[in-house]
């Protein structure tokens, strides 16, 4: 093991092992045979006080969380992390009143991409292939061509966006629907490419026809239009489509990686943005096919923006009790948080950040995913070795 690799591994280690030790509880702190992600740390309050009860689960949080457990099962065979990832989905379920849908299509889609690459990627959990495929089945279902989607946020709204679209390809492309997968891409492209480059957040279908464009730029947008059109390439070998992973990723890294390093968005909901960008950066550098000297260059200009964040995060880390806090901000040193202030509280369809953001579970998260990634691309460990769910 190189030197490199053994950092990497490391790292990546370290923020598992904090994300287990500060986050990771049995459901209600005592469901025997279950783990959910506790949004904060500190927890606020006491035991059984109304500031701990009333606290947001955050649904899509523990998608992510289960995704990050996959990765640590992939990369170190890590049995601890298997174990709590069947405990984790579990204490999902329960805690999601025995279902595994919801009202937001861009939860569900995180969480189906989750059950699919446990089923495929760990082995130790073949009843998420179900999952997967019911999720997928939603995504199918909510297309709506005839109201000018894409897929919506929501069931409840006529809001068309980059998060709920992105991943619900990824997911189709994975399940075996590439059509759907390839015609969500497109949708992506025609309808909210920016002229920076970069892919919008999404526009609203007013109730007399209006469309209210929302140009808001973020990371995990670009994220999920690069993993998305990956895995359709993957299929279809169109060039077109490897066209837009260049120009996408060229954007990305003048607009959002301007000093090579991922830009912050905060916590709350905010402190997964940047771990999903890498991610699909680290999917574009492992998986992306081709011998040609333009596909080595994009893969070589992905995983060197995973690997620089990588390195910046783990630079500004703060240490408690021997494991690591890292900064909302991957530019900037973390902060240690304590139990005052506010904590991060469900607001308008979002989470929004606590007072100190490093005390959300989203930005520990975020940072391992970031992790991960640098060690998928270290050691070149790409996402398809095993076929997909038939």
């Amino acid at each position: 093991m190189t030197a490199e690799v053994e950092s990497a591994q490391r790292r990546a280690a370290a923020a598992q092992s904090a994300l287990h030790a500060r986050h990771l509880t049995p459901l209600g702190g005592r469901v025997p045979c279950t783990r959910i992600g506790r949004p904060a740390w500190p927890m606020p309050g006491r035991p059984l006080s109304r500031e701990r009860l009333t606290m947001s689960w955050n649904y899509w949080w523990q998608a992510h969380l289960a995704d990050a457990l996959v990765d640590a099962v992939i990369h170190r065979d890590d049995r601890v992390a298997a174990d709590r990832l069947g405990q984790l989905f579990r204490g999902i379920r329960i805690r999601n009143l025995g279902r595994w849908t919801n009202a937001y299509y861009d939860d569900m889609a995180w969480l189906g991409l989750a059950a699919e690459r446990t089923a495929r990627r760990t082995r130790t959990r073949p009843d998420r292939s179900p999952v997967a495929r019911l999720l997928a089945a939603r995504m199918h279902r909510a297309w709506s061509p005839e109201l000018g989607g894409g897929i919506p946020w929501r069931t409840t709204d006529t809001f068309f966006n980059t998060p709920a679209n992105g991943p619900a390809a990824i997911l189709l492309a994975r399940t075996g629907d590439a059509a759907r997968a390839a015609a969500m891409t497109d949708w992506l492209h025609e309808r909210l490419l920016l002229p920076s480059g970069l892919i919008a957040d999404g526009f609203w279908l007013r109730a007399d026809g209006r469309i209210d464009r929302v140009d808001s730029v973020y990371t995990y947008c670009q994220g999920v239009a690069l993993g998305a059109e990956l895995e359709v390439y993957r299929r279809t070998r169109e060039a077109h489509r490897l066209d837009r992973i260049d120009a996408l990723l060229s954007a990305t890294a003048e607009r959002l990686a301007p000093a090579g390093v991922i830009v912050g968005a905060g916590g709350g909901d905010g402190g997964l943005f940047g771990g999903v960008l890498a991610r699909y950066l680290a999917l574009v550098a492992t998986d992306l096919p081709g011998d040609d000297a333009r596909t080595a260059s994009i893969r070589d200009r992905a995983g060197r923006i995973v690997t620089a964040s990588a390195d910046a995060a783990w630079a500004g880390r703060a240490e408690h009790d021997g494991l690591p806090v890292f900064s909302a901000d991957w530019t900037r040193p973390a902060v240690v948080p304590d139990d005052g202030g506010d904590a991060a509280h469900f607001s308008g369809g979002a989470v929004r950040s606590s007072a100190v953001p490093e005390r959300d579970l989203s930005v520990q998260i975020g940072a391992t995913m970031l992790a991960e990634a640098a060690v998928a691309v270290t050691i070149g460990s790409p996402e398809h070795i095993v076929s997909s769910i038939d």
